[in-house]
């Protein structure tokens, strides 16, 4: 059974009014009447703890995010994880105090885990690309959990300045309960590819806060993998500085039984004529499997000449295993190039099965291909090899391991 929704829509038009397209919301939650009106601060007060009622919270398992809410307001740990950097000579490294002024300079923290993140960290990792350099190789982050430690913050900052072209890699791995800041800020006429992998160990808990402004003429994709752990919360925010940025936002997730991973997007159109493409794939298997997809788009009034589009599509591989997904599209203004979303949840697609099979293939090796089509496309678009065939070998790995259950069922 497949579900979908989409929803484009095209200017230019002479209509101001606001148009909203969004999922439904769950008896009982809290709803928001503009994503524009949610709640963004440094202060942990302004968050109380969630109750699971809130719109932001209502598909995720509070006990296992309950350690990184800092109920207390005492904080978090500052040393639960070991930050390795591997970077190009043009790239410079620094481990500064949380007093730096460099820091907390793109939005604010949107949620209860964000503020805890954003209090307790004590150290933070700034990698820097200085105006005009292209990096030789891809800057390598490796933020790895120290086994043993409870609840911990880290905070991360990215800044290619004006003109320079880099590639970094945020990989985390090992065991960890985590609350973690990301802040990138990309200048005018800059590229970059930021890459983060969540591939943490089983029984891991993450959550994880993406904050980006995109500079005039600049280009970021950013691209999140989701793997590991036992419960993961990537939730990317992204706005704009000057008029023709371009933001490519993708996103690869498979989830096994028992794990939750969630991916809450929000791309700001604040400034005029430019463009954001949202991509997320992801796959369930086994029982009590569960992703979550939300990508929120604001259209702001002012923000005419806007393109941006965003897709979700989610494959079921077993009985057990759920995906709840929602695409929502805000605009307050008619003078845009076009904008629009869509979603899709299935199951495998018998013909296509039904036609491979015909042909002499065996029906594990045809379970295969149509997995390994359906993210090919998505793997593509990376354009950083290393993570390319990492990510294949990860897909191979899941799939050998999903083909063994069923041989044995």
């Amino acid at each position: 059974m497949t579900t979908q929704t989409s929803g484009p829509v095209a200017g230019p038009s002479t209509d101001h009014s606001r148009a909203v397209a969004d999922g439904a919301h769950s008896h009982g939650v809290i709803p928001q009447a503009s994503r524009a009106e949610r709640r963004t601060s440094f202060e942990l007060a302004d968050f109380p703890v969630p109750t699971g009622r809130e719109e932001e919270w209502r598909f995720s398992p509070l006990p296992q995010f309950a350690p990184l809410f800092d109920a207390t307001g005492q904080g978090l740990a500052a040393g639960g994880v070991q930050v390795t950097v591997v970077n190009p000579p043009e790239v410079t490294v620094e481990i500064v105090g949380r007093g730096d002024e460099r820091l907390g300079t793109v939005g604010r923290p949107g949620d209860r885990t964000a503020a805890a993140a954003w209090s307790s960290f004590a150290e933070a990792t700034v990698v820097t690309v200085p105006r005009g350099a292209v990096a030789s190789a891809a800057t390598s982050v490796r933020i790895e959990g120290v086994p043993g430690t409870g609840p911990t913050a880290s905070h991360l900052l990215v800044h290619a300045r004006e003109l320079s072209e880099a590639v970094v890699v945020v990989d985390h791995v090992g065991p960890a309960s985590l609350a973690e800041t990301v802040e990138v800020v990309v200048e005018d006429g800059a590229h970059l590819t930021l890459v983060s992998i969540q591939d943490w160990d089983a029984g891991s808990v993450h959550a994880a806060a993406h904050r980006l402004v995109v500079g005039r003429d600049a280009t970021v994709k950013h691209v999140v993998v989701t793997l590991g752990g036992e419960a993961v919360r990537i939730t990317p925010d992204a706005e704009f500085s000057g008029e023709g940025a371009d933001l490519t936002a993708l996103g690869l997730y498979f989830a096994d039984a028992g794990q939750h991973q969630e991916h809450r997007l929000f791309v700001d159109h604040n400034v005029p004529a430019c463009r954001s493409r949202v991509t997320y794939k992801g796959a369930l298997q086994g029982v009590g499997a569960h992703t979550v997809w939300v990508g929120d788009v604001l259209i702001q009034a002012h923000a005419e000449g806007t393109d941006t589009y965003e897709l979700n599509r989610n494959l079921v591989l077993t009985d057990g295993a759920r995906a709840d997904s929602v695409p929502n599209l805000e605009i307050e203004t008619g003078e845009i190039e076009g904008a629009g979303h869509a979603s899709a949840t299935g199951r495998f697609d018998d013909e296509q099965l039904f036609y491979l099979m015909a042909r002499g293939i065996p029906e594990t090796e045809a379970r295969r291909l149509v997995v390994r089509g359906f993210f090919a496309e998505l793997i593509g678009q990376i354009g950083v090899p290393e993570v390319e065939e990492r990510l294949i070998a990860a897909i191979e790995a899941e799939l050998e391991a999903s083909m063994t259950t069923l041989a044995g069922a």
